[in-house]
């Protein structure tokens, strides 16, 4: 059996303080094959940085995924083209700097690593639709296969999952960073959840303080949208599944504070 974990994302230095004190133990009890984390607001104010990156490798992560952010930060640019565990969505241009496929050898086994953004609501990229049919024509890829989908709609997310089922092991949303209660095996043995959650802190809206975002709906005059701060949560999701079918077996979604 293989068993990974998804964790929904880390927002800024005190999700990635939280992160760092339960990553390993989590790893530990549930006896975790390959974790991968998005970090896409990983640094204070969006984006990842290089410091930020090496905090949730360091933690514990295998390889970092991200999303509408991926670029906010221009010191990312270069890490994305000199790291293979760091991931941009597969949709963007080619032009990009950086990858949105990862292949982990863990000895034993290989796993593929795939991150795409929807477009609904979100930038105008390549259909994912269309992106994932692309990368699944590549015969040399593993059996085990998870797909980081950052997404803004419920719908395009679901219909996602319809659409990879039985052709991956796992499909976990991002982005939203609230965790639905859909966590399922779909028909054809691809494990699934539309969102996973997030790494940051309970009291927030999204992990920014809430009077901010209440004032942009109220006012809506910009502002900074400092950190919440205070006790935290880790949203996460475990699929394991049969290494030789590349199937899932189980999905069990987890929140820790």
């Amino acid at each position: 059996m293989f068993n990974i974990l998804c964790v929904g994302d880390v927002v800024g230095s005190i999700g990635c303080e939280f992160l760092r004190r339960h990553l390993p133990e989590l790893r530990r009890i549930k006896g975790i094959d390959l974790c991968i984390v998005n970090g896409e607001n990983s640094a204070d104010g969006n984006g990842i940085t290089p410091n930020s990156l090496r905090h949730l490798l360091d933690s514990g992560a295998d390889i970092v995924t991200t999303g509408n952010h991926s670029f906010r930060r221009k010191e990312s640019y270069s890490l994305y083209e000199e790291r293979e565990d760091l991931l941009r969505p597969a949709n963007y241009p080619d032009a990009a700097p950086g990858r949105g496929v990862a292949v982990v050898d863990l000895g034993r086994v290989q796993a593929a690593v795939i991150n795409l953004m929807g477009t609904v609501y979100l930038e105008s990229l390549q259909s994912p639709f269309e992106a994932l049919d692309g990368i699944l024509k590549n015969s040399e890829l593993p059996k085990l296969k998870i797909l980081d989908f950052h997404a803004e709609a419920t719908g395009e997310k679901r219909a996602m999952g319809f659409f990879a089922d039985g052709r991956l092991t796992a499909m976990f949303g991002t982005h939203t960073h609230v965790p639905t209660a859909d966590e399922c095996i779909l028909p054809q043995g691809t494990g699934y959840i539309t969102d996973v959650g997030m790494t940051g802190p309970i009291q927030s809206v999204l992990g920014v303080k809430p009077e901010i975002i209440i004032g942009r709906y109220t006012t809506k005059m910009p502002a900074r949208f400092d950190l919440a701060s205070g006790p935290c949560r880790l949203d996460c999701v475990i699929f394991s599944a049969e290494e030789k079918t590349g199937l899932c077996t189980s999905v069990e979604r987890l929140t820790i504070t």
